[in-house]
Order: structure tokens, then C-alpha cells, then sequence
């Protein structure tokens, strides 16, 4: 009989995988030995590991390079990291190794420009994509940045005044793009995204407003729909109106030369993901070319904004079971040193799942729990896994401690969690450890923010 909690593993998922291992007893994440790391700089704990961020950037990269030959595409291929992800500096300069751009969505974002231009890190020839509704400041920062040397800025029209905005305070000539409002799934509460301007008002608005423009010039139509880009019937569908509003475009306007997709790519939830990344970057680069042949029109560049993709693998949280408590006959739950909602939000607001494992005690007995944080809130729980809706980990023990660790953490938490800030029941911001590997191939660890203490949640309260 199987008992071991290494032999259900091997019974139910896929395993090891090239970010998991297990060596002598332990978990190893990208050859990261997750214990030693815990003895450290202890628990709870949020870790980065960087070298992930340029490997999904570089995957990406290549599956569209292996497309454009295989379809004899034309054009360029440009690879944008969406900062909402996570805007944290060492994730936009890691990112930045790699010939990226950047797409933003707010005014703050610009500021984050401008700062990573002081720095060195970028030139005034960094290209930045300019999307969602642009408020008075958005686009103040745009139009200084435009008219101090930043020519590759393109904002995103979401709406009809935005362009009205930047004609009165650029002072030069700029390139736009346009976003469509594109249809959501019958699931949802809405029919039209709020996000853009609508398929049949494009044509249009582009004639009377922007082709005779002084300084506008058209260059991006922009795509993306939040279901992402699954190989569905919606998915296609949607891709299939955007081009049909490209091509129209294209025939009344030759400057428009780019396409923009959006983001979208899923990332690892469970060890049994499967998701052909190859097949559907041909499928759409394909789709795309005999669109335009069929058309009679030039293809378009593609763009891509990928955030969750570029950051999320790189994270994980990293926790100490601090005690278990029996409810009932049937319901046993480990309550983790920290909080569900104060460091992983998704897990509560909409129910997102993570790749969930022990990081010790691998060839122990296992049973089955749920998992509590500790603020006493009753949503404070993780209560659903991989291993066929239920969580299994070696048995609770007094003297043998248990650590588990959350990964591929690294999109959004951080900022849904108010980082730094005051949390739910005033639960502490854990420490925060990078890790990168030098030139050796030698894992370096750097503290990038010590757990909160509780002076600085006073302070932030108005108590000292």
C-alpha cells in the first residue's frame, strides 16, 4: 500500500517538472533548496526568483520567431511586459534585459518611466504602450514626456476626449492607437467591454477625427478580451472582428501598421497544466497573415503585452503549519503562520488556485486538510487543490515541523494586498528575499524588504 506523501504525488501529477524537484526529502524550486532557505530568513516568507522573469520572456520570443518563419511573416514581433503585473523595480529591470517594451495603464506608471530613465536603466528611444482610461494627469504625463524626447510613446485612445486632451498639449507629432471595445462572453454581467471604443464606431471616428489630424498619426489598433488566449470559439471569433476592423482600416489608412493582442498567456496553476503555447502563437500568427492575404493588405506588426506570464512563475510564498486544529470527526485544518488574504488575495476574491506543496517531509504519511490563515475572518482559507479538490500533506506533527510553500505568486498579489500597508486584521507584510544567479550559475539571496514590525503599522494608523 501507498502511503508516503511522495508516492501519491507520483500516483496523481505530473512530476518533477523542470521547476520542481525533490532532493533528499525537500522540495527544490528551480534548484532553489526551499528549506535552506527557510532556516535563513524564516517564515512566513515571499520569495522571487528572477532568472524565471527572462526565461518566459525568451520563450515567448522564440515561439514567435518559429511562427513568423514558418508562415513567412514579414513583420516584427514586439514583446511588451504589462507593469500592472507587478511594477516592482527589480521585475521591470529584469524584464528590461531582454529588448522588451512597456505597456502602462496609469499616470504612475509614467512616473515609473521617468525613473528607470534617471537611472540609466532606459533611453529616451524606450517604446511604451499607453492603455487604459486616461485621467488629466495620465495624459499631462504623456504629453510632457512626448514633448521632452520620448518619441516612442503611443497612447491607446479608450475614448473619444483623450485625443482632444493630447492635441491641446503636444507640440509635435505623436503617434495614437485605438482600442476596441471588445464583446465578453455571454458569463458575463456586461455584453460590451467598458475598455475601448466599439467595432462600428472605429471607421468613423477615425475619418472624421484623426486622418486629416495636424499631428496624430495612427499606428496600433489594439486587441484583447479577458478571457485570454485560449484556443475557443469566442477567442477566434473576437480575433476574427478585430481583423476585419484592421483590414477596413488599413485600406483608408496605410499608416496603421501594428496590432496589438493584448496579454493572456496562462501561466502554471497545477502540475498537471497543459496549454500548447507553440501551436496556438502559429495558430494566430497564421490566422492573422491569410487574413490580410485574403484581404489584399499588408500584415501587421504584432504586439504582445504579456504581465502574468513575464512575473508570476518568479513568485512563491513560503509558509510554516504552526498548529492544527480537529473541528469535527472529518475536518482537520493547519492554520499557516500568516494570512490567505493579506498575502495571496486571489485565493479568496475569486477563488484562484496555486500550485500547492510541502516543502519537507516528502516520504512521511499524508492525510487530508483544509488550511486557515489566521485573522478571523471566515474567508481565510484555502480549502481546494490539485489532488482531486481536496489537500493532502504529510501528517501533522508536534515535533517533525511542516513548511509549504504557494508558487508562481509572482502577478498582482502584492499590489491586491496593499504591500507595505495595513492589512486585514493588521497582519504583518512577510520578508521579502530576491534570488538570482550570477555569472557562475551561484544562487545569490537579497532582502528586499524586512517583514513588518508593528511600529510601522502603528505609524501608518496615526499612532506614533
Amino acid at each position: 500500500m501507498k502511503i508516503k506523501y511522495s508516492e501519491l504525488i507520483d500516483q496523481t501529477l505530473y512530476f518533477p517538472t523542470e521547476e520542481f524537484n525533490v532532493s533528499e526529502n525537500n522540495l527544490l524550486f528551480h534548484d532553489v533548496p526551499l528549506m535552506e532557505v527557510v532556516e535563513k530568513f524564516g517564515t512566513p516568507l515571499k520569495i522571487s526568483y528572477l532568472p524565471r522573469i527572462s526565461q518566459n520572456i525568451q520563450k515567448a520570443k522564440s515561439w514567435f520567431r518559429e511562427a513568423f518563419e514558418k508562415a513567412e511573416y514579414k513583420k516584427n514581433y514586439t514583446y511588451c511586459y504589462c507593469t500592472k503585473s507587478s511594477h516592482f523595480n527589480f521585475v521591470l529591470e529584469e524584464a528590461l534585459k531582454n529588448d522588451i517594451s512597456i505597456e502602462t495603464s496609469s499616470a504612475y506608471d509614467m512616473d515609473i518611466v521617468k525613473s528607470l530613465y534617471g537611472k540609466g536603466k532606459v533611453d529616451k528611444n524606450i517604446e511604451v504602450i499607453c492603455n487604459g482610461f486616461k485621467t488629466d494627469d495620465y495624459l499631462a504625463k504623456i504629453s510632457e514626456m512626448i514633448n521632452s524626447g520620448f518619441e516612442n510613446i503611443t497612447p491607446i485612445l479608450d475614448n473619444y476626449r483623450e485625443l482632444d486632451k493630447l492635441t491641446e498639449s503636444i507640440d509635435t507629432t505623436f503617434d495614437i492607437g485605438i482600442r476596441i471595445a471588445s464583446e465578453e462572453e455571454p458569463k458575463f454581467e456586461f455584453y460590451t467591454s467598458r475598455l475601448g471604443i466599439g467595432y462600428r464606431d472605429i471607421i468613423p471616428y477615425y475619418s472624421q477625427k484623426i486622418a486629416e489630424h495636424p499631428n496624430a498619426r495612427l499606428k496600433m489598433l489594439h486587441f484583447f478580451i479577458n478571457t485570454g488566449i485560449k484556443d475557443t470559439a469566442y477567442y477566434w471569433n473576437e480575433l476574427y472582428k478585430c481583423l476585419r476592423v484592421y483590414a477596413r482600416l488599413k485600406k483608408i489608412a496605410p499608416e496603421v501598421d501594428s496590432l496589438n493582442i493584448g496579454g493572456g498567456f496562462p501561466i502554471k496553476t497545477s502540475l498537471n497544466f497543459e496549454y500548447d503555447y507553440q501551436y496556438m502563437v502559429e495558430e494566430i500568427v497564421s490566422q492573422i497573415k491569410k487574413f490580410c492575404e485574403e484581404e489584399g493588405v499588408e500584415e501587421p506588426n504584432i504586439y504582445t503585452e504579456f504581465g502574468s506570464f513575464t512575473v508570476g512563475e518568479s513568485g512563491a510564498n513560503l509558509y510554516k503549519i504552526i498548529s492544527q486544529k480537529r473541528q469535527n470527526d472529518r475536518e482537520k485544518w493547519n492554520m499557516i503562520d500568516s494570512s490567505f488574504m493579506t498575502t495571496l488575495p486571489d485565493t479568496w476574491a475569486i477563488s484562484r488556485h496555486f500550485i500547492m506543496l510541502p516543502l519537507n517531509r516528502w516520504e512521511d504519511t499524508y492525510e487530508r486538510v483544509f488550511l486557515g490563515g489566521l485573522t478571523c475572518d471566515s474567508d481565510d482559507y484555502y480549502n481546494s487543490e490539485q489532488h482531486t479538490n481536496a489537500i493532502y500533506l504529510p501528517v501533522f506533527s508536534d515535533t517533525k515541523p511542516l513548511y509549504i510553500g504557494f508558487f508562481h505568486t509572482g502577478a498582482y498579489q502584492e499590489t491586491i494586498g496593499g504591500y507595505g500597508g495595513v492589512h486585514h486584521c493588521l497582519m504583518p507584510q512577510p520578508r521579502h528575499v530576491l534570488i538570482q544567479k550570477d555569472e557562475n550559475g551561484e544562487l545569490q539571496y537579497e532582502v528586499f524588504r524586512e517583514k513588518q514590525e508593528p511600529e510601522d503599522i502603528l505609524k501608518i494608523l496615526g499612532y506614533k
